[in-house]
């Protein structure tokens, strides 16, 4: 499960603003939220830039369950 829907809201954007900003389709915003979606490495990189996070945090970093 990835984090772009939580670092969008954070970031007041709505997935028609966010897919504007880094140049793709609302769609394909609602896809990768939905995990439907692997998006490439260029995509992941321009996503983390534009919700002010990283890589690690936006898509793999697992929180501490205790």
């Amino acid at each position: 499960m990835n984090r772009v829907k939580q670092y969008r809201k954070k970031q007041g954007l709505s997935q028609f603003a966010l897919a504007e900003k880094i140049g793709v389709a609302r769609q394909t915003i609602n896809l990768i939220e939905n995990g439907k979606y692997n998006p490439s490495l260029k995509l992941c990189i321009q996503l983390a830039e534009v919700l002010e996070t990283d890589l690690n945090t936006l898509f793999w970093k697992v929180a501490d369950e205790n």
